[in-house]
């Protein structure tokens, strides 16, 4: 058995069904036809795109909902008291979590971004050691007349032996005392 020609087993598509426009697209028509001063609700919105357009897929309830999520964190749409309105535009746009992005750098009217009048970091060290001679440097004892860490303990005068035997001045060594017992009476005297 014979063919003539190449067979296609592709489904064709007929020139006549139009393209319709993606989901954002329909959502921004219904809200704009819908026009309620409250806002468009999920619902009202998927019956409006539901009878408007055909040859939706049968997930079209979960995409719907997806691009509204979409659309709403991206600042196109509005979301209040669960009605999906578009934004005013005389609003300041909403501000994303997290840290702001730091301000682009100044543009002359050239368009060449100027510099900051100090380079960053510390500076390099010159090329000739013998071109300009070093500032002076200052050390902490220069400018408080003190020398930096812990001062030095104090020298206590020598204990002379023999006054330490007469009882005037005792010398304590290291650590706790001993306990200091009381002299005891004996019972039968």
């Amino acid at each position: 058995m014979a063919t003539e020609g190449p067979t296609n087993t592709s489904p064709e598509i007929s020139p006549t069904v139009a393209k319709q426009p993606n989901y954002p697209e329909m959502i921004m028509a219904a809200i704009d036809s819908i026009n309620d001063k409250n806002g468009s609700s999920k619902s009202s919105i998927s019956n409006y795109i539901e009878d408007n357009y055909n040859n939706l897929p049968p997930a079209h309830s979960a995409i719907l909902s997806q691009y509204l999520d979409k659309m709403k964190l991206g600042g196109e749409i509005v979301m209040l008291k669960n009605n999906y309105m578009k934004p005013d535009p005389s609003s300041p746009p909403k501000r994303g979590r997290g840290r702001p992005p730091k301000p682009k750098a100044p543009q002359d009217a050239s368009g060449t971004v100027t510099s900051s009048p100090r380079p960053r970091g510390r500076p390099p060290k010159p090329k000739d050691p013998l071109a300009s001679p070093p500032p002076p440097k200052r050390t902490a004892s220069a400018v408080s007349g003190r020398k930096r860490g812990r001062p030095p303990k104090k020298d206590k005068p020598a204990i002379d032996p023999q006054v330490a035997v007469e009882g005037t001045v005792i010398k304590r060594g290291r650590g706790r005392p001993p306990k200091v017992k009381a002299a005891v009476a004996p019972v039968g005297a």
